[in-house]
């Protein structure tokens, strides 16, 4: 590797779990319930962001006339409802082995609810991977640094041996409140241009995330 990093701090949405076209399905019917023009793939990852309630004013809904609350409520019922639709990118377990294999630890966080985080990642029999999974309390997905701050005392690493990978702005501003390394991979929630403008490398895959931390370049 390039550098000696130590641990890896994984999102889960959109970086692991491949469910970037189930939330823009279930976003873009509650759009249509209220009225609004469906978003297309292009659209909704041009507009997603932290916290989720801004994202959902960009995406066209009017809070005075559906609360953001129950706009929220409704979307995360769908998801349970719909969850096992979407699955881990299929080099996910080859990367995580890879990592482990190399004595490098890894953990996730996440904006998806405790409770659901642990019960999904066990879904797909990779829970053995992690030291821990930190998820939020609520499913309102207002931004996790709070959580990501909790979750890093809990490591023995200085910031400079960890590396945050995610799919997200957010997930830069994340490592940036940690003081870790980061890099962003453009198959998730964003597109690879708003990634850019954080100036951190943007890769295009998990495959390219393996070898950019065997140290043999990416993009």
């Amino acid at each position: 590797m390039s550098q000696k990093y130590k641990h890896i701090i994984w999102d889960w949405n959109g970086t692991l779990f491949n469910d970037v076209h189930l939330c823009n399905d279930i976003v873009s019917k509650l759009l249509v319930k209220n009225g609004v023009e469906p978003m297309s793939l292009h659209r909704y990852r041009e507009v997603f962001t932290f916290p989720i309630k801004d994202y959902y004013i960009d995406a066209g809904f009017d809070f005075s006339k559906t609360s953001f609350e129950i706009l929220g409520k409704e979307f995360m019922d769908e998801y349970e409802l719909r969850k096992t639709e979407a699955t881990v990118f299929s080099n996910v377990e080859d990367i995580l082995g890879f990592l482990e294999k190399k004595g490098i630890t890894q953990s996730i966080v996440s904006a998806y609810p405790q409770e659901m985080l642990d019960e999904f990642v066990g879904y797909f029999g990779i829970k053995n991977y992690f030291l821990g999974l930190a998820g939020l309390d609520t499913i309102y997905a207002h931004g996790k640094i709070d959580v990501a701050k909790r979750w890093i005392k809990n490591l023995k690493y200085k910031p400079n041996d960890i590396m945050f990978v995610g799919d997200t702005i957010h997930d830069f501003e994340v490592a940036q409140e940690l003081s870790v390394n980061c890099i962003l991979v453009a198959s998730g929630h964003q597109s690879k241009t708003r990634l850019e403008s954080c100036g951190v490398p943007v890769l295009d895959s998990l495959e390219n995330v393996k070898l950019y931390l065997s140290g043999n370049g990416a993009g």
